[in-house]
């Protein structure tokens, strides 16, 4: 990935010489397990810590020739290990190496990205709870429907991303696993203990049950995993994007000073962070699919996974971490208009409270069919400038007939939207979600 997108202690994860030293621990590891079989003199493994010197450079030199990396590693040690060197490596295959190293560093990257969904989820609680009160319109295809407050939005976000923790989390427990069964996964060289012992110093489980590698389904689900946080990223960017649009501009992205929009337009205030919030989501989106295609492999394994894991684990992870720390800073700071929510609410005089014009004729005994037809009778003929809905079914014979002014007011108001704001809140956030009405609220 390039530096643009990559935060700095997730660059460290993926450094090619981190991946070199946890492919040593795992060998070290393994060395300690043969001294407990009696496999090793008793200090094997410490004396190769001791003396071991990880050298990149001299990996990418050997691997010219040997065209095999964990070889290439391996030979590498030979320089500064000295005799101990033949217990490294025995009876186990390059994946024993390969797989539960990679795991350590997805895992490693996943904890980064928790602490990432945590800080959001605080942000958009911290959020919630102060806009809980701003009613805005809502919008069904895009067209006004009813009121809602811009607090229940970003409570729906909250929820949605409670979600994704969990899921993270749960990928976390099945992505950390380590295999060292050996060539085909059935432990002729090894016994299943050398691996317990390797993953629990490791902090891993053992797979149950592998062949040649740890079954890429793990894997997979990891990359969809952060797909869907992804997704959810875009679809919380997309509504930024749309309520900062000129003729909404209900909110917008925080503008810094000194900051440009348009190289050829000085007044433009573009949703920069946003759209590339969008964008990037697709790279995410693409990579779990490449990821669901390195499944299905031949036999107890081929290599076609390899290259493709060696592109997008780092990306995909990379890519999450930078856009949780865009999208949380884009909603802590994100500029709300309540003026423009409530002009945008009172466009289009009143229809957004016809289905509650309609409940309450029903509510007085007139039957919904010659109700709906009044009320949208009416609807329609504001729709086409005559006027104000209120003022409109006011003057309705039908209407009239059913309802009084003060209770055809009454459907107009729409604080009534908002009445069980508190209970969505308690389900959302538990007790203690509660926040007075902010200054400028309708």
């Amino acid at each position: 990935m390039i530096d643009r997108y990559t935060r700095p202690q997730m660059k460290a994860i993926w450094d090619l010489k981190h991946k070199y030293e946890i492919w040593l621990e795992v060998e070290l590891q393994a060395t300690a397990a043969f001294e407990r079989a009696g496999q090793a003199p008793r200090g094997t493994a410490a004396k190769i810590r001791k003396k071991a010197k990880i050298d990149v450079a001299r990996v990418a030199e050997i691997e010219k020739v040997t065209k095999h990396d964990v070889i290439a590693f391996l030979e590498s040690l030979m320089d500064t290990v000295g005799p101990e060197h033949r217990f490294l490596h025995m009876g186990l295959t390059s994946s024993d190496i390969v797989d539960t190293s990679l795991a350590i560093q997805m895992t490693e990257a996943l904890d980064l990205i928790l602490e990432g969904v945590e800080g959001f989820l605080a942000v958009l609680k911290r959020q919630a709870v102060r806009y809980k009160a701003q009613v805005m319109v809502g919008r069904s295809h895009g067209i006004h429907g009813e009121p809602i407050s811009f607090g229940f939005k970003l409570a729906i976000w909250h929820e949605e991303v409670s979600r994704h923790l969990t899921r993270l989390r749960q990928v976390r427990k099945e992505i950390a696993v380590g295999k060292l069964s050996g060539a085909m996964g059935t432990f002729a060289h090894q016994g299943p203990d050398i691996e317990a012992y390797v993953c629990e110093k490791l902090g891993l489980i053992v797979d149950p049950v592998s062949n040649q590698i740890v079954q890429r389904d793990r894997h997979a689900a990891y990359a969809t995993a952060l797909a869907l946080l992804g997704a959810t990223i875009e679809k919380i960017a997309t509504e930024v994007r749309h309520l900062q649009r000129t003729e909404v501009l209900e909110a917008e992205e925080y503008f810094s000073p000194g900051q440009k929009g348009s190289s050829a337009m000085p007044h433009k205030r573009n949703p920069i962070v946003s759209e590339n919030l969008c964008g990037l989501a697709r790279l995410v989106r693409a990579n779990s699919l490449a990821a669901m295609e390195s499944v299905a492999l031949w036999h107890e394994r081929d290599i076609s996974h390899s290259s493709v894991e060696r592109v997008i684990m780092p990306d995909s992870t990379i890519l999450i971490d930078y856009m949780l720390a865009k999208v949380t800073d884009l909603i802590k700071h994100l500029v709300v208009y309540p003026a423009n929510m409530k002009r945008n609410l009172e466009l289009t005089g009143g229809l957004v409270y016809s289905q509650r014009l309609l409940l309450a004729l029903i509510e007085k005994g007139a039957q919904r069919k010659e109700s709906y037809e009044a009320v949208q009778r009416n609807a329609m003929a504001s729709w086409n400038g005559s006027g104000g809905l209120e003022e409109l079914v006011s003057k309705d014979p039908f209407i009239a007939q059913h309802l009084k002014k003060s209770e055809i007011a009454a459907c107009f108001n729409p604080k009534y939207y908002l009445r069980h704001v508190d209970d969505i809140f308690k389900r959302v956030f538990g007790s203690g979600a509660r926040s007075q009405p902010r200054k400028g609220s309708a």
